[in-house]
């Protein structure tokens, strides 16, 4: 069984390699000089005309002088993002550093980033800082190292940059970097899902000496985005089925030191003197003392079928799918339990059949919210190892809340296996009702009829079984379950005969 989130866990990030070769190479601009240059004198040699000569002096001079001091170290390039309490539409803050360590400024740097298509970014922002490389390199007003043509560079390059989606992610963006210094180019926008997404790597040009020489690309290593899902409003207040806990919120049948009065019954070793009720003991004769039934914590845990996905996922503003509900539905209903000093537990259905040790407090929150950011859909044809994923590793007490599409008949399998294991199941439907099949002829429509008729069948079946289905709506969508289940739980079994 893999482990779930030991740590800041982190996918692993790619390594971009530097292409090889010289640092600076000539550009077509320097060829058109030196040729022209070469040109001109050829032919002013050749037929004797001084003029030609004469022409040719200003692209020599100019070409030279333009080479007089030439670069001699690469531009570094840094990609970050601020993904603190990063969750679904919330701004997204990201921004490519670019610092020149030379002493010779880089005339037009163009920098292009890769985003993905749940990161939208939709303003780019120019932000020329203090020089951190060279603090020693004057400038021409005296000042050591400071930044000079800076905003006018970054007001032209930002010129424009407020518009569409296309423009703030796909087109390159160029500006000046002075000797010494340091320039951000910020990335705002907005996260559109939840999830480990991508951004960059980031990769950047430069050029110099008045466009003649230019840098090879410098590529930086691409970041991971955390984004956590939005948790949706929701609510329970009936008790849970049963509370097994030592302390907590919840009252169990068990006496203790709680707030529920269970009944009077007669003084004993043991009994506290607060607890006496001299009214039942003056009418009676003896003493008695008020029975208390304790308050204890309860288990959840959280099953999430990854067997199959349906519908398409349109971010926080768009449609959503199985996976999505799910993700979100799990955030809610954890944050909840949670917050009101429960353990709650993650386990997936699935061939990994993922873990997630149960816990309480804010710590075991956050690790929840690390957990669900890697859950994937993965489909196997063979059935999830009873070994691996059984009821024995449920604990008795504990309240089970399924949230599975019931797409795959072998969900509707494991559901009735742990009613009659006597775990309190609760399953969550996950389907969006708005989700259809493509149509691939004329008998789509009737096909996806038949297959609705029979997973309704299957919903009656397990109700008829004990396992109540009730469909996501946000707060108060398991109050009438719950109520239910613990008044099944709180009543008499029958005796086997």
């Amino acid at each position: 069984m893999r482990p779930a989130v030991p740590e800041q866990r982190r996918p692993p990030a790619v390594r971009v390699e530097q292409p090889a070769g010289p640092e600076w190479t000539p550009t077509r601009a320097l060829g058109r000089g030196v040729l022209l240059t070469g040109l001109l004198l050829v032919a002013g040699a050749l037929f004797g005309r001084v003029d030609l000569v004469v022409l040719a002096v200003p692209f020599a001079l100019g070409t030279a002088y333009a080479l007089r001091r030439r670069p001699t170290q690469l531009p570094e390039i840094t990609l970050s993002a601020d993904d603190t309490n990063l969750v679904e539409g919330g701004a997204l803050a990201g921004a490519i550093t670019v610092t020149n360590r030379d002493e010779i400024g880089y005339d037009l740097v163009m920098a292009r980033t890769v985003v993905s298509r749940w990161l939208r970014v939709d303003r780019v922002n120019f932000a020329p800082e203090a020089p951190s490389a060279a603090p020693g390199t004057p400038d021409p007003a005296g000042r050591p190292g400071q930044a000079t043509g800076g905003p006018a560079a970054g007001d032209r390059a930002g010129a424009g940059s407020s518009g569409g989606r296309r423009d703030a992610t796909d087109r390159p963006y160029g500006f000046t970097v002075p000797a010494g210094t340091v320039v951000d180019l910020g990335l705002d926008g907005e996260s559109l899902r939840w999830g480990r997404h991508p951004l960059g790597p980031a990769a950047i040009r430069a050029a110099a000496c008045d466009g003649l020489l230019i840098s090879r690309p410098v590529v930086s290593e691409p970041r991971t985005v955390s984004v956590y899902p939005v948790t949706e409003p929701f609510d329970a207040d009936e008790a849970m089925p049963r509370a097994a806990g030592l302390v907590g919120g919840h009252r169990s049948r068990r006496p203790g030191e709680g707030g529920e009065l269970a009944g009077v019954r007669i003084f004993g070793p043991g009994d506290r003197l607060r607890r006496i009720d001299w009214r039942v003991s003056l009418r009676a004769r003896q003493l008695h003392v008020a029975a208390m039934l304790s308050d204890r914590d309860a288990e959840v845990v959280l099953l999430l079928d990854v067997l199959a996905e349906a519908g398409r996922s349109g971010g926080i503003k768009g449609s959503t799918s199985v996976l999505d509900t799910c993700v979100r539905a799990a955030a809610a209903v954890a944050e909840h339990y949670l917050h009101r000093g429960d353990r709650v537990s993650l386990l997936e259905y699935g061939p990994s059949a993922r873990r997630l040790r149960p816990a309480t407090g804010r710590r075991q929150y956050l690790t929840v919210l690390e957990w669900l950011l890697d859950v994937q859909v993965s489909d196997a044809p063979y059935e999830p190892y009873e070994q691996v994923f059984g009821p024995h590793l449920l604990s008795s007490n504990a309240l089970v809340v399924v949230l599975t599409p019931l797409v795959d008949p072998r969900s509707a399998a494991m559901l009735a296996r742990l009613a009659r294991s006597g775990r309190f199941v609760v399953a969550v439907d996950t389907l969006p009702t708005s989700v259809t099949p493509p149509s691939r002829g004329q008998w789509s429509e009737v096909a996806y009829r038949l297959w609705r008729l029979e997973r309704d069948n299957t919903i009656g079946q397990l109700r008829e079984h004990g396992v109540p289905v009730v469909a996501w709506a946000g707060a108060g969508s398991l109050d009438l379950v719950l109520r239910d289940v613990a008044r099944l739980a709180s009543a008499p079994r029958p005796a086997l005969r």
